[in-house]
């Protein structure tokens, strides 16, 4: 009990810190005597920090302010992206204080290869949060695959060629405990924690996040929580036929979104190449000036998108959809026709019950599985606290 009682105290600081011992106790529902003792074990433990007196709102001398540390215990996050590498350090505050991005083609490359890579940027790291005075608490790793549920292990990873790789035992071992789980996921549970997150209507949170790079990946939050399905792989939205006898698509199906809505493919529909150098920053640009091939490529991506997500919307009822990754970039040209299937083909418009679902672009965009993956391997730091308090 003490240790979820201090936990409580951590995440309502993180969220919504700076706050005093009274507020803390409202937020948390325990007594503001209760919730004294457990704030002054976090600040002996070197957890939290007073600041002067906030202003306060009612009668009475406005209580010291609380904060989390910036020092001490930090989270690590690392993305694996078909052609990057990226890592950053958080501290528990959720500030980002050391950040670093590989180009590399990761496509076919193999898996052991790339880890080397990926632990030499993260040894760089740990040791520049050294010299800042954060020492890692837990490393949480996104990958653009299936990974087994409670484990380590990309199942598969079409886009990168990895099949049954263990990425655990490769990677550095005095980081913490190493978390690996589906970016699209990561991105979603950014989106969910992120400051600029405001649910519409009120009340707990239902969205559908997509998360697209070279793949397209989805999550669902359903009710605030991350739905991962029976067996961790919820979320496929990049392999949902949307031209069932289509293109060939890299997972040995035909006709997947991906093969559509993908970054390759979009480019390529636009008259560009994809390549080194070669992103979605041409395609915007191209965008912006009015080309006509690259405004067609992205409407019919938008088209692909919005019929796949059809399905999802039937099938879920969000209350919203997330644009996230590069796609993000593309939100004044690709959103519309995204709207226009999903007000065409959801059974709640169909009906003229209602507004058709809101679609909106994550301000995140590409940094939204990185994010996600440092301040996950944060805030199960502060679901542990008693292995972070200083002796």
């Amino acid at each position: 009990m003490r240790q979820r009682n201090l936990s409580r105290v951590l995440h309502a600081l993180a969220a919504g810190g700076p706050l005093s011992r009274a507020a803390v106790a409202a937020e948390i529902g325990l007594t503001r005597a209760a919730v004294s003792t457990l704030v002054d074990e976090l600040l002996r433990g070197g957890l939290l920090v007073e600041q002067g007196p906030g202003r306060s709102g009612s009668v009475g001398r406005p209580g010291t302010q609380l904060l989390l540390t910036d020092r001490g215990p930090c989270g690590v996050g690392a993305e694996i992206g078909v052609d990057h590498l990226a890592v950053c350090v958080m501290d528990l505050r959720g500030d980002v204080r050391v950040r670093a991005v590989h180009a590399t083609r990761n496509q076919g490359s193999d898996p052991a290869v790339v880890l080397h890579a990926l632990g030499g940027m993260l040894h760089t790291a740990a040791e520049r949060a050294q010299g800042l005075g954060l020492r890692p608490a837990g490393l949480t790793v996104a990958v653009p695959g299936l990974v087994a549920r409670d484990s380590a292990t990309v199942l598969r990873a079409p886009n990168l060629g990895w099949h049954g790789t263990d990425l655990a035992a490769a990677l550095p071992s005095d980081l913490g405990r190493v978390t690996v789980e589906n970016e699209a996921n990561l991105g979603a549970l950014a989106e969910l924690w992120s400051a600029h997150h405001v649910p519409p209507e009120g009340g707990p949170d239902s969205f559908v996040h997509v998360s697209a790079e070279i793949g397209i990946g989805s999550a669902l939050v359903l009710d605030g929580e991350l739905l991962r399905g029976a067996h961790g792989f919820a979320g496929e939205l990049g392999h949902l036929p949307v031209r069932p006898e289509g293109r060939p698509c890299s997972c040995g199906g035909r006709g997947c979104l991906e093969t559509y809505a993908g970054e390759e493919a979009v480019l390529r529909a636009a008259g560009l190449e994809p390549g080194p150098g070669v992103r979605l920053g041409a395609l915007t640009e191209r965008c912006e000036a009015g080309d006509p091939d690259a405004l067609r490529a992205v409407k019919q991506a938008g088209t692909a998108l919005g019929i796949a997500l059809s399905g999802a919307v039937n099938l879920l009822d969000p209350r919203q959809v997330v644009i996230g990754g590069s796609l993000a970039r593309l939100a004044p040209w690709l959103l519309p026709p995204v709207g226009r299937e999903l007000a065409r083909r959801t059974a709640v418009a169909a009906g003229g019950r209602s507004t058709p679902v809101p679609v909106t672009a994550s301000p995140l965009g590409p940094d939204g599985p990185l994010l996600g993956a440092a301040r996950f391997a944060v805030r199960a730091a502060l679901d542990e606290p008693a292995g972070l308090l200083r002796s």
